[in-house]
């Protein structure tokens, strides 16, 4: 019988949140499309240890490689690696978390395994079929992949995170030697030099509490006068909308919306963000959204929880200093 492979993401051995969530679709499919059960794989460094982990979540079985050509992530060998394991494990459909690196190396996949895809999926019907927005969202379709190999990536806040469970299954190294071409390094490019960004505020797609600035703010110096005291006074990752980031207020990996992260976190605020299709995209999943903006009309209202018509400059410093003395 076949079997549903989840592509372990991780951070040197620690497991993503959003490759929990995809675990819980996968276990999803594996009701609807009659599988047997879910196994996986992970690559790059720390691989072992997050094969070690996922694989008390109910995983049957996890491959994974700590191979230097995965030391940096790199969409083809990644790809090649993934469609191997689904080979060796029985592996007829393949599933991970729809992030940029899941976006980047699932149309390869699909490609290797002659397989159909489907991307951004948030929910899983009783029938087998899926349901993925279009169009921003504005849109729910429910989409049906032929049989065969099937490719889905997951939305990071559309499912529950997987809990563990009891029995933990195998793990195995996985072996290269079934991909000849994995060998041939040179042809997969070389990276010159790699710089993972840190930062002391919570990781964006992870965070319970989100502060985000938009345009309004004007310039880079007010986005960090403004918006990091509150989010600091919250213990919040900051975000940013699109024309924010374009505007060079803040950098590309904090931009939320369709082109950015999506997240859903149990606190929102949007500040000076007018509440554009792409931004809403990425945010009206929030449990409670706080937008601040001084235009009566501005569309984030319309998803908003609760709505602040003011001037940010002076409402902000004033919220912020009243969360330190609370």
């Amino acid at each position: 019988m076949s079997k549903v492979l989840l592509f372990v993401q991780h951070n040197e051995g620690r497991i993503l949140k959003g490759s929990l969530v995809a675990l819980t679709a996968a276990r999803q499919l594996v009701t609807a499309w009659g599988a047997s059960g879910v196994v996986g794989i992970a690559l790059g460094k720390g691989a072992s240890a997050a094969a070690q982990e996922i694989v008390q979540y109910g995983v049957t079985e996890c491959r994974f490689s700590e191979n230097e050509l995965f030391a940096q992530y790199r969409a083809e060998p990644y790809a090649r690696a993934i469609a191997l394991a689904a080979k060796e494990l029985g592996g007829d459909s393949v599933v991970t978390l729809a992030n940029s690196s899941g976006k980047d190396v699932l149309p390869r996949v699909a490609v290797l395994l002659d397989g159909a895809q489907a991307s951004d999926v948030i929910a899983v019907n009783s029938d087998g079929s899926l349901k993925r927005p279009m169009y921003a969202g504005n849109i729910i379709a429910d989409v049906e992949l032929s049989s065969g190999p099937r490719v889905v990536s997951i939305r990071g806040t559309a499912f529950a995170v997987a809990t563990k469970e009891g029995a933990a299954g195998q793990v195995h190294e996985l072996s290269l030697s079934g991909d000849p071409e994995l060998h041939e390094q040179p042809r997969f490019g070389e990276i010159v030099s790699y710089e993972q960004s840190k930062a002391d505020r919570p990781e964006l797609s992870d965070a319970e509490i989100v502060v985000s600035g938009g345009r309004a703010l004007g310039s880079a110096e007010s986005f960090e006068k403004v918006i990091f005291p509150l989010a600091d006074a919250l213990k919040a990752a900051v975000g940013a909308s699109r024309a924010a980031v374009d505007s060079g207020y803040a950098p590309n990996d904090w931009q939320v919306g369709q082109t950015g992260k999506v997240v859903a976190p149990n606190l929102y605020l949007a500040v000076g963000i007018s509440g554009a299709i792409q931004h809403l995209a990425g945010m009206k999943d929030s449990k409670v959204i706080v937008a601040i903006n001084k235009d009566p009309d501005a569309p984030i209202f319309e998803v908003a929880d609760y709505g602040l018509v003011a001037d940010l400059f002076e409402v902000v410093p004033q919220l912020t200093t009243a969360l330190k003395g609370a």
